[in-house]
């Protein structure tokens, strides 16, 4: 966006809003610049270029004056000497409450640890259930941070452009703003994977040349079919964003030449009927790709959506999206959850389907309270993430889930009580498992009995955070009896492995040490491996405990220039005496990969990023996690006996997780520290010689990224 000025600004306001406070928004300026002045960003302008370009980002939304004012001053109570005062004072106490909260928000650190992250989360959300104008003026403000990225440091480029792609950009979707989630996708795309996005656009030149420019062609031929049915609607037609293509190109593990849809088209009409209209135009003219429709005016998503979506093949066979709405729908879909502050001829505007933004951020934030921060976490990013199904209980209530939902999440939507007695489910009155991925428009009915409870695997097949939390807490519950025990038993070897006996006192100690409320409670969350009995170690006898810095990167791997780092690829965790091969990314430094990993492949056209690596000879320190899979008899005593075993072999227990539970055997997958591959095949044929041991094998998962 070009710089603009004052009266720039203002002319943008007026064409939505005539009666805007011209003399306040200027006074605003005027102040913003007075109190930026000096000050200047990494490119050099001055910096109140930047609060000028925001507040024109929000004139695209027509906003009110407030939120104007407060892009202007949004940086005035951080970066000046400005306070809420002065802002109070010249401005009224609504934009010096607006000024201050995007000041705590921009403090925020959202991308740094996991506990941290999750309890920042928590303020994002509490700044936007005040006013949600608050996170408009944020968004608005990484957006212009992102556009003019290239001036940063390219650590800071990178840092930036993750978060962005993580939170601001899911957060803009969720809000129904998807043009700027697109934009604000594409630039952070930019920024961590230039190479790809770069390979998109060429592939792209390379589509139009070879078949020309599809798109006003395709927009030709509907405007053809609407004038010959007397629908007066305007049709625009857009190729898809690069990351846009990226990304279903990975989802769908395929190759640009076979991916459809690449192609979207709009078309807005006067009334919703002439969308339905339109619609059976469109599949009257063009062959419609089953599975591919759906009708989000009928069923609107929770922040005001809606549009009827559907997949065609158009000319030359060449697959289209076509979405079709009113203009008051295009505004909300434009605009989104904003659309509610939106003006229009000087007054707001009496959009229909605008949401009231209270109620929107209710829906987001229920029942967040009852979990703890990971668990929140964890539910914050779902949210924002999925997209939604809509499904009928059977008294013909809507249930809002979202895409890949289950009838276990839809039970645990109704009540906790349904979801933790779910034995069954029918859906469009057919038995179905509960693994089944619901769709849109299906009835569902729970089958529940009083004797069920929850079980583990059912983490693995829930797609919801509430439906997550409230599994997890039932399983704390049920096996805190059974986690106790584990937990004694990982306990007793990690002490012995130190040479050192378990007691009651020890234990009582380091319970206190870590903020818990008992011995029981430490040795539940070893059991459940929220906690390791490493870390009760190093809390009690720190000179017991191996030294953080005991692996030096640059001396355990030959091959690295002297700036360069190594970490190990989580899809095949090469152990020292493995044959390797390094992988360069931007940011990450060098990733090493087994020789025969096969995600490997998909960097056979880069030999640019691949470097020439080895282990160093000599003895390295049992610091290199491995995961096992052991199935085990299922007998009192015999998994003491294998975790002592795997400790006489030397080798550390990590983490242990429960895969499968049958009468007569378990299924464990356990992380263990070794020194080598020599080491890990000696932990093996232990293992396999003991009689208790069903199976043992190495686990490798080229499904885990970088």
């Amino acid at each position: 966006m070009p710089e603009i000025d004052c009266e720039d600004l203002i002319a943008l306001v007026r064409n939505y809003n005539p009666r805007t406070n011209a003399d306040l928004i200027a006074q605003a300026w005027t102040y913003g610049q007075r109190m930026h002045e000096g000050q200047f960003r990494h490119s050099g302008e001055p910096y109140f270029t930047h609060p000028a370009a925001v507040a024109a980002i929000l004139t695209e939304m027509r906003l009110d004056d407030a939120t104007i004012i407060t892009a202007l001053l949004h940086d005035t109570i951080e970066d000046t000497r400005s306070t809420w005062s002065d802002i109070a004072g010249l401005f009224g106490r609504e934009i010096a409450d607006l000024v201050d909260g995007v000041t705590k928000l921009t403090n925020l650190q959202l991308s740094g640890a996991q506990s941290k992250q999750a309890e920042n989360f928590r303020k994002l959300f509490m700044a936007m259930s005040r006013d949600l104008r608050v996170i408009l003026v944020k968004l608005a403000d990484r957006l212009h941070n992102m556009r003019t990225i290239r001036s940063m440091r390219p650590d800071k480029q990178v840092q930036k452009a993750r978060e962005t792609m993580d939170i601001f950009a899911p957060l803009a979707g969720r809000m129904g703003m998807q043009w700027m989630r697109e934009e604000l996708e594409d630039l952070a795309f930019k920024v961590i994977n230039p190479e790809a996005r770069s390979s998109i656009i060429r592939r792209f030149v390379t589509l139009q040349r070879e078949t020309g420019d599809i798109i006003p062609k395709i927009t030709a031929d509907i405007r053809v079919e609407l004038e010959k049915a007397g629908i007066e609607a305007e049709v625009f037609g857009r190729a898809k964003k690069p990351f846009s293509v990226w990304r279903k190109m990975q989802e769908k593990q395929l190759a640009f030449s076979r991916l459809s849809d690449i192609y979207g088209f709009r078309i807005i009409t006067r009334s919703e009927a002439d969308c339905y209209r339109a619609l059976g135009l469109i599949h009257r003219r063009w062959r419609a790709v089953p599975g591919r429709f759906k009708d989000y005016i009928s069923q609107p998503k929770s922040n005001g959506y809606r549009s009827i979506h559907t997949t065609v093949s158009g000319r030359d066979g060449t697959r289209v999206e076509v979405q079709i709405r009113t203009r008051q729908m295009h505004e909300v879909a434009e605009a989104g959850v904003a659309a509610h502050w939106a003006y229009r001829d000087g007054v707001p505007t009496n959009n229909p389907f605008a949401v009231d933004p209270g109620e929107w951020i209710s829906t987001l934030t229920e029942r967040f309270g009852e979990e703890d921060h990971d668990e929140f976490l964890e539910h914050v990013k779902l949210e924002m993430y999925q997209d939604q199904v809509f499904c009928f209980s059977p008294k013909g209530d809507v249930i809002q889930l979202p895409k890949g939902a289950t009838p276990i999440d839809f039970a645990y939507a109704i009540h906790t009580r349904l979801g933790n007695s779910c034995v069954g489910a029918k859906v469009d009155g057919i038995r179905v498992p509960l693994w089944t991925r619901l769709k849109n428009g299906q009835s569902v009915d729970i089958i529940a009995a009083s004797g069920q409870r929850p079980q583990a695997t059912w983490l693995d097949i829930v797609a919801t955070g509430r439906a997550k939390a409230a599994i997890r807490r039932s399983l704390r519950e049920q096996d805190r009896s059974r986690f106790i025990r584990l937990g004694s038993e990982l306990t007793r070897v990690a002490f012995e492995h130190v040479g050192r006996k378990v007691t009651d006192k020890a234990l009582r100690t380091a319970a206190r040490s870590l903020a818990l409320p008992d011995a029981d409670e430490l040795l539940a969350r070893i059991g459940s491996a929220e906690l390791s009995a490493q870390q009760v170690i190093a809390t009690l006898y720190p000179n017991l405990a191996p030294p953080e810095d005991e692996i030096d990167a640059r001396r355990a791997v030959a091959g690295l220039a002297a700036d360069q780092e190594f970490t190990r690829g989580p899809c095949c965790t090469p152990l020292p005496g493995e044959r390797i091969v390094g992988i360069t990314y931007r940011g990450k430094g060098v990733v090493i990969h087994a020789i025969d990993c096969p995600v490997l492949a998909e960097f056979e056209d880069q030999p640019d990023r691949w470097v020439d690596l080895h282990w160093r000879e000599g003895q390295h320190p049992p610091a290199y996690s491995t995961a096992l899979s052991i199935t085990i008899r299922h007998d009192a005593g015999v998994l003491g006996r294998i975790c002592t075993m795997i400790g006489q072999q030397g080798a550390n227990i990590t983490d242990l997780m429960f895969e499968d539970r049958k009468p007569d055997f378990y299924k464990l997958r356990v992380e263990v520290t070794l020194r080598d591959r020599e080491h890990l095949h000696a932990l093996m044929t232990a293992l396999e010689a003991e009689s208790d041991v069903a199976q043992v094998s190495r686990i490798r998962d080229s499904a885990r990224r970088v």
